[in-house]
């Protein structure tokens, strides 16, 4: 199987990696999306197998000690997220390149784990007031819920300096075509 590259998209919750990534694969046809396994419940627009593998705790654990995860993380107490060796596999053998929508610190196991094969972009949202803001419009969350991702995300931001690029996302549109530019630049290279 010819091995690939990898392009990671991190960022706190709400800083618009999601949309950022999304973009990405409409505008570069090499890269195909690595669906993670989580085991937080389904929310009523996404889609088991497209938006995430979502598996039962239990199931979860057993993956880890049958080590089919090349990263995993409790993002949030007794809720788990992470990346399927297998997940990588079938990417690579499409002969397409991996993009991750991954939290910051699973994302930074990944640029460990792969390296130069990696491409690790942390996506800065203009302040945590802002991304307050963001993630309270959404109306996704409980009120117990929306203060654990404030939490996490405001410790999330201190880590920007750990990736290969920050991604500014102060306007959408702009952030969405430097991606396409900076990670074109990076699969050009051998």
């Amino acid at each position: 199987m010819q091995e690939g590259k990898l392009i990671i998209f991190s960022a706190p919750s709400g800083a618009g990696k999601t949309t950022i990534v999304h973009h990405l694969l409409g505008k570069i046809p090499a890269l195909e999306f690595s669906i993670s396994a989580t085991t937080r419940t389904k929310r009523f627009d996404e889609v088991h197998g497209r938006d995430y593998y979502f598996i039962s705790k239990e199931e979860f654990l057993h993956k880890i000690a049958k080590k089919e995860f090349v990263e995993f993380e409790e993002v949030y107490t007794g809720t788990f997220y992470g990346t399927l060796r297998s997940e990588i596999e079938r990417i690579w053998s499409q002969g397409k390149h991996v993009i991750f929508d991954i939290d910051v610190e699973g994302g930074l196991h990944l640029k460990k784990k792969f390296g130069d094969q990696a491409l690790a972009v942390f996506v800065q949202p203009p302040s945590l007031e802002i991304l307050i803001e963001r993630l309270t419009s959404r109306g996704t969350d409980s009120d117990e819920k929306l203060a654990e991702r404030i939490v996490k995300a405001d410790k999330e931001l201190k880590y920007a300096n750990r990736f290969d690029v920050i991604q500014k996302n102060y306007d959408l549109e702009t952030a969405c075509s430097e991606a396409v530019e900076l990670v074109s630049n990076f699969l050009e290279r051998d």
